[in-house]
Protein backbone atom coordinates (compact mmCIF):
# COMPACT_ATOMS: atom_id res chain seq x y z
CA UNK A 1 0.00 0.00 0.00
CA UNK A 2 1.70 3.23 -1.14
CA UNK A 3 1.88 6.17 1.60
CA UNK A 4 0.18 9.32 1.52
CA UNK A 5 1.45 12.72 3.57
CA UNK A 6 -1.37 14.69 5.48
CA UNK A 7 -0.73 17.67 4.71
CA UNK A 8 2.86 19.47 5.35
CA UNK A 9 2.67 18.18 8.86
CA UNK A 10 4.80 15.46 8.48
CA UNK A 11 2.27 12.53 9.42
CA UNK A 12 2.38 9.84 6.49
CA UNK A 13 -0.13 7.27 6.40
CA UNK A 14 -1.79 4.45 3.77
CA UNK A 15 -3.45 6.24 1.08
CA UNK A 16 -6.47 3.85 2.12
CA UNK A 17 -7.19 4.60 6.05
CA UNK A 18 -9.91 2.22 8.00
CA UNK A 19 -12.71 3.40 9.61
CA UNK A 20 -13.35 1.95 13.00
CA UNK A 21 -16.85 3.19 13.71
CA UNK A 22 -18.72 0.81 11.89
CA UNK A 23 -17.55 -2.18 13.81
CA UNK A 24 -19.14 -2.30 16.58
CA UNK A 25 -21.48 0.84 16.79
CA UNK A 26 -24.30 2.52 14.31
CA UNK A 27 -25.03 -0.31 12.22
CA UNK A 28 -27.30 -3.02 12.31
CA UNK A 29 -24.26 -5.55 12.13
CA UNK A 30 -22.00 -5.33 14.83
CA UNK A 31 -19.10 -7.71 14.75
CA UNK A 32 -17.89 -9.06 18.53
CA UNK A 33 -14.75 -7.93 20.28
CA UNK A 34 -12.50 -11.17 18.79
CA UNK A 35 -13.82 -10.55 15.56
CA UNK A 36 -13.22 -6.92 15.14
CA UNK A 37 -10.05 -7.75 16.48
CA UNK A 38 -9.25 -10.01 13.94
CA UNK A 39 -10.18 -7.76 10.98
CA UNK A 40 -7.96 -4.98 11.85
CA UNK A 41 -5.11 -7.20 12.18
CA UNK A 42 -5.73 -8.54 8.55
CA UNK A 43 -5.99 -4.66 7.58
CA UNK A 44 -2.68 -4.28 9.31
CA UNK A 45 -1.23 -7.18 7.21
CA UNK A 46 -2.32 -6.15 4.00
CA UNK A 47 -0.83 -2.17 4.28
CA UNK A 48 -2.93 -0.06 5.74
CA UNK A 49 -1.89 1.39 8.72
CA UNK A 50 -3.93 4.65 9.52
CA UNK A 51 -7.24 3.85 12.04
CA UNK A 52 -9.81 5.93 12.99
CA UNK A 53 -11.76 5.81 15.77
CA UNK A 54 -13.63 7.65 18.65
CA UNK A 55 -14.91 7.39 22.64
CA UNK A 56 -18.18 8.04 21.18
CA UNK A 57 -18.30 4.91 18.94
CA UNK A 58 -19.62 2.44 21.83
CA UNK A 59 -19.40 4.60 24.07
CA UNK A 60 -15.30 3.84 25.03
CA UNK A 61 -15.57 0.19 23.65
CA UNK A 62 -14.53 0.97 20.08
CA UNK A 63 -11.27 2.62 21.53
CA UNK A 64 -10.63 -0.47 23.72
CA UNK A 65 -11.02 -3.07 20.36
CA UNK A 66 -8.51 -0.66 18.28
CA UNK A 67 -6.21 0.00 21.35
CA UNK A 68 -5.77 -4.04 21.58
CA UNK A 69 -6.25 -5.16 18.27
CA UNK A 70 -3.29 -2.62 17.12
CA UNK A 71 -1.13 -3.31 20.30
CA UNK A 72 1.63 -5.48 18.61
CA UNK A 73 2.07 -3.23 15.58
CA UNK A 74 2.30 0.01 17.53
CA UNK A 75 5.22 0.90 15.66
CA UNK A 76 4.08 0.85 12.21
CA UNK A 77 0.29 2.07 12.92
CA UNK A 78 -1.07 5.90 12.95
CA UNK A 79 -4.28 5.63 15.49
CA UNK A 80 -6.91 9.01 15.14
CA UNK A 81 -9.32 9.39 17.73
CA UNK A 82 -11.81 12.47 19.14
CA UNK A 83 -13.25 14.35 21.78
CA UNK A 84 -15.87 17.31 21.85
CA UNK A 85 -18.90 15.48 23.24
CA UNK A 86 -20.55 14.69 27.10
CA UNK A 87 -21.66 10.98 27.26
CA UNK A 88 -24.37 10.30 30.03
CA UNK A 89 -24.89 6.94 30.94
CA UNK A 90 -23.79 5.48 27.42
CA UNK A 91 -24.90 8.40 25.67
CA UNK A 92 -23.54 11.68 23.61
CA UNK A 93 -25.38 14.36 25.50
CA UNK A 94 -24.66 17.32 23.88
CA UNK A 95 -20.91 18.88 22.82
CA UNK A 96 -18.20 19.60 25.51
CA UNK A 97 -14.85 21.04 24.50
CA UNK A 98 -13.99 23.06 27.34
CA UNK A 99 -10.17 22.75 28.14
CA UNK A 100 -10.52 20.60 31.41
CA UNK A 101 -13.28 18.03 29.26
CA UNK A 102 -10.47 17.84 26.54
CA UNK A 103 -7.68 16.79 28.58
CA UNK A 104 -9.65 14.51 30.70
CA UNK A 105 -11.00 12.75 27.47
CA UNK A 106 -7.39 12.68 26.50
CA UNK A 107 -5.82 10.84 29.81
CA UNK A 108 -8.74 8.57 29.33
CA UNK A 109 -8.41 7.82 25.70
CA UNK A 110 -5.06 6.78 25.66
CA UNK A 111 -5.47 4.22 28.54
CA UNK A 112 -8.42 2.45 26.45
CA UNK A 113 -6.16 2.92 23.27
CA UNK A 114 -3.19 1.38 25.68
CA UNK A 115 -0.70 4.15 24.11
CA UNK A 116 1.40 6.82 25.50
CA UNK A 117 0.60 8.89 23.04
CA UNK A 118 -2.21 10.03 20.20
CA UNK A 119 -1.46 10.27 16.92
CA UNK A 120 -3.94 12.39 15.93
CA UNK A 121 -6.56 14.01 18.11
CA UNK A 122 -9.58 15.25 16.02
CA UNK A 123 -12.48 18.02 18.11
CA UNK A 124 -15.61 15.54 16.80
CA UNK A 125 -17.44 18.76 16.23
CA UNK A 126 -17.20 22.64 17.01
CA UNK A 127 -18.49 23.82 19.95
CA UNK A 128 -20.58 27.02 19.68
CA UNK A 129 -19.84 27.66 23.52
CA UNK A 130 -15.88 27.43 23.58
CA UNK A 131 -13.74 29.89 21.47
CA UNK A 132 -11.70 27.78 18.72
CA UNK A 133 -8.79 29.77 19.78
CA UNK A 134 -8.88 28.03 23.30
CA UNK A 135 -9.73 24.44 21.95
CA UNK A 136 -6.49 24.61 19.93
CA UNK A 137 -4.69 25.89 22.73
CA UNK A 138 -5.38 23.21 25.15
CA UNK A 139 -4.45 20.60 22.23
CA UNK A 140 -1.29 22.67 21.74
CA UNK A 141 -0.39 22.47 25.38
CA UNK A 142 -0.96 18.62 24.92
CA UNK A 143 1.50 18.31 22.49
CA UNK A 144 3.81 20.04 24.04
CA UNK A 145 3.76 17.82 27.12
CA UNK A 146 4.37 14.60 24.61
CA UNK A 147 0.52 13.12 25.24
CA UNK A 148 -0.68 14.31 21.35
CA UNK A 149 1.54 14.54 17.96
CA UNK A 150 -1.00 15.99 15.55
CA UNK A 151 -4.26 17.86 16.33
CA UNK A 152 -7.47 17.69 13.80
CA UNK A 153 -11.17 19.10 13.67
CA UNK A 154 -14.49 17.29 12.09
CA UNK A 155 -16.26 18.94 10.27
CA UNK A 156 -15.75 22.39 10.87
CA UNK A 157 -16.35 25.68 9.18
CA UNK A 158 -13.54 26.93 6.93
CA UNK A 159 -13.10 30.21 9.04
CA UNK A 160 -13.04 28.26 12.26
CA UNK A 161 -10.06 26.32 10.32
CA UNK A 162 -7.95 29.23 9.93
CA UNK A 163 -8.55 30.44 13.46
CA UNK A 164 -8.01 27.02 14.95
CA UNK A 165 -4.72 26.91 12.62
CA UNK A 166 -3.29 30.20 13.64
CA UNK A 167 -3.16 28.86 17.21
CA UNK A 168 -2.07 25.13 16.54
CA UNK A 169 -0.92 23.75 12.99
CA UNK A 170 -3.91 21.34 12.08
CA UNK A 171 -2.52 18.03 10.37
CA UNK A 172 -5.99 17.25 9.25
CA UNK A 173 -9.74 17.57 8.63
CA UNK A 174 -12.08 14.64 8.37
CA UNK A 175 -14.86 16.06 6.84
CA UNK A 176 -17.47 13.50 4.50
CA UNK A 177 -16.50 13.43 1.22
CA UNK A 178 -17.66 11.43 -1.90
CA UNK A 179 -18.90 11.70 -5.45
CA UNK A 180 -23.29 12.25 -3.57
CA UNK A 181 -21.49 14.80 -0.68
CA UNK A 182 -18.98 17.38 -2.79
CA UNK A 183 -19.68 19.98 0.15
CA UNK A 184 -15.58 20.31 0.71
CA UNK A 185 -15.10 21.87 -2.91
CA UNK A 186 -17.96 24.62 -2.39
CA UNK A 187 -17.73 25.47 1.11
CA UNK A 188 -14.05 26.51 1.52
CA UNK A 189 -12.53 23.65 3.31
CA UNK A 190 -10.89 22.24 0.28
CA UNK A 191 -9.41 25.71 -0.21
CA UNK A 192 -7.94 26.05 3.16
CA UNK A 193 -6.57 22.81 2.48
CA UNK A 194 -4.48 23.94 0.15
CA UNK A 195 -3.35 26.95 0.97
CA UNK A 196 -2.16 25.88 4.65
CA UNK A 197 -0.94 22.43 3.86
CA UNK A 198 -3.55 20.46 5.94
CA UNK A 199 -4.66 16.80 4.24
CA UNK A 200 -8.07 15.96 4.51
CA UNK A 201 -9.43 12.42 5.97
CA UNK A 202 -12.71 11.74 3.68
CA UNK A 203 -15.16 9.83 5.77
CA UNK A 204 -18.03 7.98 4.28
CA UNK A 205 -16.14 7.97 1.15
CA UNK A 206 -18.55 5.35 0.01
CA UNK A 207 -22.24 6.95 1.06
CA UNK A 208 -22.48 5.09 4.03
CA UNK A 209 -22.89 1.86 1.80
CA UNK A 210 -24.79 3.23 -0.77
CA UNK A 211 -22.32 3.82 -3.60
CA UNK A 212 -21.08 0.31 -3.41
CA UNK A 213 -23.99 -0.87 -5.12
CA UNK A 214 -25.53 -3.12 -2.56
CA UNK A 215 -28.55 -1.16 -1.47
CA UNK A 216 -31.48 -0.04 -3.29
CA UNK A 217 -34.84 1.68 -2.80
CA UNK A 218 -36.37 -1.92 -1.68
CA UNK A 219 -33.26 -2.38 1.03
CA UNK A 220 -34.91 -3.06 4.72
CA UNK A 221 -32.70 -0.67 7.27
CA UNK A 222 -32.66 -2.15 10.35
CA UNK A 223 -34.01 -0.28 13.53
CA UNK A 224 -30.88 -0.07 15.04
CA UNK A 225 -29.04 1.36 12.14
CA UNK A 226 -28.64 5.11 12.06
CA UNK A 227 -28.97 5.23 8.62
CA UNK A 228 -32.70 4.53 9.40
CA UNK A 229 -33.03 8.36 10.41
CA UNK A 230 -30.52 9.75 7.20
CA UNK A 231 -33.20 11.32 4.68
CA UNK A 232 -30.87 10.03 2.20
CA UNK A 233 -31.89 6.47 3.23
CA UNK A 234 -35.44 6.60 2.56
CA UNK A 235 -36.99 4.45 -0.23
CA UNK A 236 -38.02 7.60 -2.26
CA UNK A 237 -34.51 9.01 -1.93
CA UNK A 238 -32.65 5.67 -2.73
CA UNK A 239 -34.82 5.28 -6.01
CA UNK A 240 -33.45 8.73 -6.93
CA UNK A 241 -30.18 8.34 -6.24
CA UNK A 242 -29.99 5.21 -7.80
CA UNK A 243 -28.74 7.05 -11.17
CA UNK A 244 -25.29 8.27 -9.21
CA UNK A 245 -24.76 4.15 -8.62
CA UNK A 246 -25.31 3.45 -12.29
CA UNK A 247 -23.24 5.75 -13.06
CA UNK A 248 -20.47 4.14 -11.31
CA UNK A 249 -21.35 0.76 -12.49
CA UNK A 250 -20.98 1.87 -16.03
CA UNK A 251 -17.15 3.11 -15.29
CA UNK A 252 -16.34 -0.06 -13.37
CA UNK A 253 -17.60 -2.13 -15.90
CA UNK A 254 -15.07 -0.57 -18.02
CA UNK A 255 -12.16 -0.56 -15.62
CA UNK A 256 -13.04 -4.24 -15.09
CA UNK A 257 -13.73 -2.84 -11.14
CA UNK A 258 -16.51 -2.45 -8.68
CA UNK A 259 -18.15 0.76 -8.03
CA UNK A 260 -16.78 0.63 -4.54
CA UNK A 261 -13.20 1.23 -6.01
CA UNK A 262 -14.30 3.53 -8.46
CA UNK A 263 -15.75 5.81 -5.94
CA UNK A 264 -12.70 5.25 -4.08
CA UNK A 265 -10.52 5.89 -6.68
CA UNK A 266 -12.41 8.96 -7.57
CA UNK A 267 -11.71 10.54 -4.39
CA UNK A 268 -7.85 9.42 -4.44
CA UNK A 269 -7.40 11.39 -7.38
CA UNK A 270 -9.07 14.75 -6.67
CA UNK A 271 -5.97 15.70 -4.48
CA UNK A 272 -2.50 13.70 -3.38
CA UNK A 273 -2.98 14.55 0.23
CA UNK A 274 -6.72 13.18 0.56
CA UNK A 275 -7.42 9.96 2.39
CA UNK A 276 -10.28 8.33 2.58
CA UNK A 277 -11.97 5.72 5.59
CA UNK A 278 -13.96 3.28 4.07
CA UNK A 279 -15.34 1.21 7.18
CA UNK A 280 -16.48 -2.66 7.08
CA UNK A 281 -16.96 -5.45 9.19
CA UNK A 282 -16.00 -8.06 5.91
CA UNK A 283 -12.51 -9.26 4.91
CA UNK A 284 -13.78 -9.64 1.33
CA UNK A 285 -14.76 -5.83 1.13
CA UNK A 286 -11.59 -4.62 2.99
CA UNK A 287 -9.27 -6.54 0.04
CA UNK A 288 -12.14 -4.55 -2.34
CA UNK A 289 -11.85 -0.74 -0.89
CA UNK A 290 -7.63 -1.41 -0.92
CA UNK A 291 -7.81 -2.73 -4.44
CA UNK A 292 -8.60 0.81 -5.36
CA UNK A 293 -5.52 2.21 -4.76
CA UNK A 294 -4.41 0.37 -7.69
CA UNK A 295 -7.13 2.02 -10.32
CA UNK A 296 -5.75 4.82 -12.37
CA UNK A 297 -8.64 7.24 -13.61
CA UNK A 298 -6.94 9.61 -16.64
CA UNK A 299 -8.25 12.92 -17.33
CA UNK A 300 -10.62 11.83 -19.36
CA UNK A 301 -12.18 9.15 -17.32
CA UNK A 302 -12.34 11.66 -14.61
CA UNK A 303 -13.90 13.95 -16.94
CA UNK A 304 -16.39 11.61 -17.89
CA UNK A 305 -17.36 11.12 -14.08
CA UNK A 306 -17.82 14.97 -13.15
CA UNK A 307 -19.71 15.66 -16.51
CA UNK A 308 -22.10 12.69 -15.84
CA UNK A 309 -22.40 13.33 -12.02
CA UNK A 310 -23.21 17.49 -12.71
CA UNK A 311 -26.31 16.32 -14.13
CA UNK A 312 -27.39 13.67 -11.61
CA UNK A 313 -29.22 15.92 -8.36
CA UNK A 314 -28.79 14.11 -5.12
CA UNK A 315 -32.25 13.66 -3.39
CA UNK A 316 -31.52 14.17 0.40
CA UNK A 317 -29.79 15.86 3.28
CA UNK A 318 -26.83 13.77 4.25
CA UNK A 319 -28.24 14.05 7.60
CA UNK A 320 -31.53 15.21 10.12
CA UNK A 321 -31.92 18.92 10.30
CA UNK A 322 -30.25 18.80 14.09
CA UNK A 323 -27.63 16.88 12.87
CA UNK A 324 -27.08 19.50 10.00
CA UNK A 325 -26.40 22.50 12.47
CA UNK A 326 -23.52 21.11 13.74
CA UNK A 327 -21.39 20.86 10.91
CA UNK A 328 -19.84 24.15 8.74
CA UNK A 329 -19.41 25.98 12.21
Amino acid sequence: MRKRALGKSGLDVSAIGFGCMGLNFSYSHALTKDESITLIRQAVERGITFFDTAEVYGPFTNEEIVGEALAPFRDQVVIATKFGFNIVDGKMAGMNSRPEHIRAVCDASLKRLGVEVIDLFYQHRVDPNVPIEDVAGTVRELIWEGKVKHFGLSEPGAQTVRSAHAVQPITALQNEYSLWTRGPETNGILRACEELGIGLVAYSPLGKGFLTGAMSKDTTIGENDFRKILPRFTPEAMEKNQALVDLLKRIAGEKKATPAQIALAWLLAQKPWIVPIPGTTKLHRLEENLGAASIVLTADDLAEIERAAAAIPIEGERYPEQLMATTGR
